[in-house]
């Protein structure tokens, strides 16, 4: 790993978006607001899929052809340079193949996205980690935080593709705690780009018909149901977006709904310091 490391306004940049919630449009720099398609009704045709059960389908289960379809349409469409609509443990989601250069660009079009706010990946297992990020904490640390509604920011990898987030040397990892969507991204085979499901600067969304304006552009929506509490404001704060780029030390860049437990499990058990966004 280099030692040089990003110093003030990287991590501006990077603290304006990594994981799944949008600031303000424009929030991010000055970078450029790619303009979003029209709102359009939402189509009778749009193709949409009903996850069974509560999302903890067993395998012997009636329910699991089901589930697997969802799977199987899902990875297609992913395959095929698709965007589709997801539910994550926090929030529902866009995701698209981390690798497609053309599908990254489709989503920062669809939500009306700065260009330099950058998009998580989403892996389906820890092990995953150690293939997209020069990891300097330890596995267990790692394991005590995902799966979770958290967003671990490290340095990449080169095996990322170049086009997604060219502008900054870190990436933010989600592997949400949701059985679909564990399962998606180990059917994947491959990084999922994940954002949330909503125009830059609008509300998050906990159930698919928040974002209905959005369905007639996308390939695919997964209904997994409600997402939390509608009526609570913490429910919509997205995943704890936390920097550990810089060995020894963490920095909170989104608070969101599980800053009290990761901040506990980093300083009590892990020893680490926060930084205080300051650069090392």
């Amino acid at each position: 790993m280099s030692p040089a490391r990003p110093c003030a306004g990287l991590r501006a940049v990077v603290a304006a978006s990594v994981g799944l919630g949008d600031g303000p449009a424009g929030s991010a720099r000055s970078g450029r607001l790619l303009r979003p398609p029209c709102p359009a009704p939402a189509a009778p045709g749009s193709r949409l899929l009903r996850l069974p059960g509560s999302g903890a389908v067993q395998a012997a289960s009636p329910e699991r052809a089901g589930w697997s379809a969802a799977l199987r349409a899902a990875v297609a469409e992913l395959r095929a340079g698709a965007v589709v609509a997801v539910p994550t443990d926090t929030l529902y989601g866009l995701a698209c193949s981390a690798g497609c250069s053309a599908a990254l660009d489709a989503v920062y079009r669809l939500k009306g996205r700065s260009e330099v706010k950058p998009l998580a990946v989403c892996l389906g297992r820890v092990a995953d980690v150690y293939r997209y990020c020069q990891v300097t904490v330890p596995e267990e640390l790692l394991k005590d935080l995902l799966p979770g509604p958290v967003t671990l920011v490290m340095e990449r990898s080169g095996e990322l593709n170049k086009d997604l987030n060219p502008f900054t040397p870190l990436v933010g990892i989600r592997i949400p705690d949701h059985a679909f969507m564990q399962d998606l991204a180990q059917m994947f085979g491959g990084p999922l780009a994940l954002t949330s499901a909503n125009l830059s600067s609008q509300t998050s969304s906990l159930n698919i018909e928040e974002f209905q304006d959005l369905w007639p552009h996308l390939s695919l929506v997964i209904d997994g149901g409600p997402i939390g509490d509608g009526q609570s404001p913490e429910c919509r704060l997205g995943s704890t977006v936390v920097d550990l780029s810089v060995p020894g030390k963490f920095g909170i860049i989104r608070p969101g709904c599980a800053l009290e437990n990761t901040t506990a499990i980093l300083q009590q058990k892990y020893g680490l310091l926060p930084s205080h966004g300051s650069c090392s």
